[in-house]
């Protein structure tokens, strides 16, 4: 970025790539860069330190596609988890609101996005294919769409159910033809996100999900 010269040219780099986080307005860019130019350089330097180790060590599990440093992930391991239940949701802010609520011992699969024409985001960023190969698990009995009850995530789960509509098919000698498909009850608020929900909503919600196939 060209510097106005008003400021530093680094200051100016530094602000637009704060920008360029979700949530960070101009002004919250322009407090974050000038307290992180006032702490200690050793403070500064720790914090550039951790997003590298985070992004060196930290890869999405082969099963669930959760961020972890082991693959399968410590969920996926863990032999006392449901591996019959898979619940499917956007993000893993949401895999770890619902498993601080407690009611939940089954499995996951993160989307890592839903769709939003408006954003360029479109099934393919889905991971659709993945999802499938999950349900195709032989153990795998139900797959519960846990998207946010909201328009985007309304419509991310109905590419989902199709998705998983498709690869079942007609036959019902398929692996996926005696697979149970639901939905969390609308215990969670239209228009709220799943992280924000405290756990007796999304216990609710969980106790309340419906067939959507």
């Amino acid at each position: 970025m060209p510097s106005s010269g008003a400021q530093p040219e680094s200051l100016e780099t530094l602000l637009a790539a704060l920008e360029r986080l979700p949530g960070i307005g101009p002004r919250s860019a322009s407090r974050l860069a000038h307290h992180l130019l006032r702490i200690p350089e050793s403070d500064a330097l720790a914090l550039a330190d951790a997003i590298r180790t985070a992004r060196a060590r930290i890869k999405p599990c082969s099963l669930c596609r959760a961020p972890a440093e082991a693959d399968p992930c410590p969920l996926c391991s863990d032999t006392t988890r449901d591996r019959s239940l898979v619940l499917v949701v956007e993000t893993p802010r949401d895999l770890q609101a619902i498993e601080a609520a407690g009611i939940y011992r089954g499995c996951y699969f993160v989307l890592g996005a839903r769709l939003s024409p408006l954003e360029g985001v479109d099934e393919q960023a889905l991971g659709l294919g993945a999802l499938a190969q999950r349900a195709l698990a032989p153990d795998v009995v139900e797959v519960c769409i846990g998207t946010n009850p909201d328009l985007e995530g309304d419509g991310t789960a109905l590419a989902l159910v199709a998705a998983l509509q498709a690869c079942r098919g007609e036959d019902t000698e398929h692996p996926l033809g005696a697979l149970r498909v639901t939905r969390l009850a609308r215990g969670l608020p239209t228009g709220g996100q799943i992280e924000h929900q405290n756990a007796s909503a999304i216990a609710d919600a969980f106790e309340g999900r419906r067939p959507s196939v």
